[in-house]
């Protein structure tokens, strides 16, 4: 059989998304740890899991739950010691697993010695590993920041030290100051502590952010996009800069290039495909794939160039299905390759953002999303609970449960703004719990539920967030003795992609004619052909699959209905199929 793409272990690896803190706690502190993750690696291997990714679990204050770090080359005493993750790593070997970690370059936690040494003083040798530059100064002699550039979090991107009377840059939580990439120094530094990990064992790296190591020369103003407040959205002057592919390369070369492993980098504030295919075109030599957020950004409303999360869009599935069509047929032959993803630990949990939530659709809609991911070409991912068919937490719960520092910052942002323009300190808040209920990243980090017992088996102790209360009736444990629950049909979805290569590398052909509730295409690989019918409404429909040749030759391989009637295993000579609500069925011919 010929492959229009070279096959390696890191295009058919089924990679499943760990966020520690939220795993499983062994030691009942209320915080998940690599000991928690190694006592259910049989669980994960059982499932079909290929790859471990572990969200970071380095030396860190946590004031971004972990992607602001103090200490590289160390374990978290939260999470364990560096023995513990030598005894993880073992058992993913063991198990004939990998494990990549994630790698968080763009910025450090200021609680960093590179930081503390570089704030000391500006004539310290490392005053330039970060970015730094002197006040400017409005009309009245008060000191301002160098630019208009809003953080992403909310609020200045720049923070001001007192000791030095500078500010420095912080793209993000100002406990994450920006590392200077311009500075060849902080570049050896940064492949000196990937080579650490590697040469540890190390399978590969997702990057995070990794396209906004490199800013516009001048750090220039920002175009006036959300009229009535100073600091406004700059992705335009950070996102993708000027010689992010330089830095990428050289990367590679020196390090990447060298090792057997897999790399995907996080690309937000990126919706081009020319602009996120240099990362991934094998003759560019820089990274296996990214993380694209055009399908996770479909249902967040523009402000001026950036999407706002945390407010829920309408959306439809034209919408959707065009996203993902253009994205499976971008520069194939070029070699361009998807990472397949919808939910991670940034976004709101799938079923409750593409599915449909309620008793009577959770079930059936998760597996419908199943089948989605496992039919598509690229590398798939899962994140932790996901298999689960784990949902949003409910709109009843108060601020005080969100613990977000994404979450927390907007809050508060919009709520100063409320006040100052009513002059009343109690504003109508509701609007924003209402998208907060669907959008906020928060609903991805509550702990994992592992059974029915108090904290949904999760911890012995107090978790660190709230458990979602729906757990005594859906957890891993019960879902593990049901042949029809999620978990179950996850695992038989997982092994018929591995067991079918067409799913991983073949074409992919939209047959969907526009529907406005069916998406329907055809996966070939020389004479394999499947049929991937999947309804997104609640609603029956019939389809027309007129036009596609040899319907008689295709078998039912897999559905997410059960049921013990005796049902016809083909499609009928007509092509006319029926579908009942969120039903979602594959068939396969050659």
């Amino acid at each position: 059989m010929v492959y229009l793409h070279e096959r390696t272990w890191w295009k058919e690896a089924i990679v499943y998304q760990i966020y520690p803190i939220s795993f499983f706690d062994s030691n009942g502190d209320g915080i998940g740890d690599l000991k928690g993750i190694h006592a259910k690696l049989d669980y994960l291997k059982d499932l079909g899991v290929d790859v471990l990714w572990l969200s970071p679990i380095y030396r860190s204050p946590l004031a971004d739950m972990g992607y602001d770090i103090s200490d590289y080359r160390n374990i978290d005493p939260r999470y364990g010691t560096l023995e513990d993750w030598d005894t993880l790593l073992h058992g993913v070997h063991d198990r004939g697993m990998k494990l990549i970690m994630d790698l968080v370059v763009n910025h450090s936690s200021d609680e960093h010695q590179w930081f503390l040494q570089s704030r000391s003083s500006k004539e310290h040798p490392k005053r330039d590993w970060y970015i730094w530059r002197a006040p400017n100064f409005d009309s009245s002699g008060q000191k301002r920041p160098p630019n208009n550039w809003r953080s992403v979090f909310q609020g200045s991107a720049w923070d001001l030290d007192e000791e030095t009377k500078e500010y420095y840059l912080h793209l993000y939580v100002s406990k994450q100051p920006d590392l200077n990439w311009e500075n060849p120094d902080v570049r050896e530094a940064v492949y000196d502590l990937m080579k650490f990990w590697l040469d540890r064992g190390c399978d590969g790296f997702r990057m995070d952010v990794i396209n906004l190591i490199s800013k516009t020369d001048g750090l220039p103003d920002a175009p006036i996009s959300a009229p009535g407040e100073f600091y406004q959205p700059a992705s335009m002057y950070f996102a993708n800069g000027p010689r992010v592919h330089e830095f990428l390369k050289e990367m590679n070369e020196k390090v990447l290039s060298r090792y057997d492993i897999m790399t995907v980098g996080e690309t937000p504030f990126t919706h081009d495909a020319s602009a996120l295919a240099a990362y991934v075109l094998p003759k560019n030599g820089e990274l296996d794939m990214v993380f694209h957020f055009e399908l996770m950004d479909v249902d967040s409303p523009m402000e001026g160039p950036q999407r706002v999360p945390l407010i829920k869009k309408d959306w439809t599935l034209e919408e959707f299905r065009e996203i993902i069509v253009r994205w499976q047929l971008y520069k194939r032959d070029e070699g361009f390759w998807n990472a397949i993803f919808i939910e991670n630990h940034d976004h709101a949990r799938a079923v409750s953002r593409y599915g449909n939530d309620s008793p009577q659709w959770r079930a059936l809609s998760a597996k419908m999303l199943a089948v989605l991911e496992i039919t598509q070409g690229g590398t798939l991912y899962v994140y932790q609970g996901q298999e689960l068919g784990m949902q949003n937490f409910p709109r009843s719960w108060s601020i005080e449960e969100y613990k977000d520092v994404a979450s927390q910052n907007y809050w508060n942002r919009i709520m100063k703004k409320r006040q100052e323009e009513s002059g009343n300190q109690n504003v109508d808040m509701s609007d924003v719990l209402d998208g907060f209920a669907h959008k906020a990243r928060d609903h991805a980090r509550v702990p994992v539920q592992w059974d029915a017992s108090s904290n949904a088996g999760f911890t012995t102790g107090t978790p660190w967030m709230r458990v979602n209360e729906d757990y005594r009736t859906w957890n891993a444990a019960s879902q593990l003795e049901d042949p029809s629950s999620v978990l179950a049909f996850y695992k038989r979805a997982l092994k018929l992609r591995k067991s079918h290569p067409l799913f991983t590398y073949g074409e992919f052909s939209d047959l969907s004619n526009g529907h406005l509730q069916v998406f329907t295409y055809l996966r070939t690989l020389g004479g394999s052909h499947a049929l991937v019918l999947l309804n997104f409404s609640e609603e029956k429909v019939h389809f027309d699959l007129k036009g596609v040749e040899n319907l008689d030759t295709y078998q039912l391989l897999l559905e997410n209905y059960e049921s013990q009637e005796v049902k016809s295993t083909k499609l009928a000579a007509d092509g006319r199929v029926f579908l009942r609500g969120f039903e979602a069925k594959v068939y396969i011919s050659g």
